[in-house]
């Protein structure tokens, strides 16, 4: 399922999007603005999941990323993204919003990939990274009470950019719970 202009392929194990210019999901903490228009390519999925893909991406602009994402509602989500941040660095961005959105930077990522895992265990999200697709690292451990009901895969955001392509290699989501939520396994 699709939600925003959504425009994507599939060849083999590759996802891509296309971020259109000016498109993000935030809600900021400051003034209250929602911003809920990037492309978002999705399964329904009910309780526990695993999501996870590498994520890849040219970053031209600030802000621009390719996310793993789990929506409720246009106030009610959490985001693992892939991100150029403010000073010009890439990092794995972790956003939670529960009503108004937090936004935390993450580890610093040299190049333009990053294994990304999102995982949901009961009301516990937990979000993690990979250089090389085996060993994963915590980005951040989170309890949110949200719906069991949300639609999870995969976000491609340009807010303040031209927009361009973003790449999920091996991308799956399953229907599975993680044993050890703060170890990713």
């Amino acid at each position: 399922m699709l939600q925003g202009d959504c425009r994507f392929d599939i060849r083999g194990n590759v996802l891509a999007m296309k971020a259109e210019p000016g498109r993000d999901f935030f809600v900021n903490p400051v003034d209250g603005s929602v911003i809920a228009d990037a492309a978002f390519a999705y399964q329904p999925t009910e309780g526990d999941f695993i999501c996870r893909a590498k994520v890849s991406l040219h970053h031209e602009s600030k802000f621009d990323g390719g996310a793993l994402f789990a929506y409720q509602d246009d106030t009610h989500w959490v985001k693992a993204c892939f991100e150029q941040g403010d000073y010009g660095f890439q990092s794995v961005v972790t956003v939670v919003t529960n009503g108004t959105s937090d936004d935390c930077y993450g580890v610093t990522v040299p190049g333009d990939a990053v294994w990304l895992q999102l995982a949901r265990t009961g009301d516990v999200f937990s979000i993690h990274y990979s250089f090389d697709g085996d060993h994963y690292f915590m980005s951040r451990l989170c309890s949110v009470p949200f719906d069991r009901w949300m639609n999870v895969g995969f976000e491609a955001q340009s807010p303040t950019g031209d927009g361009g392509e973003r790449y999920f290699t091996n991308f799956t989501i399953l229907n599975h719970r993680l044993a050890d939520p703060r170890a990713g396994r």
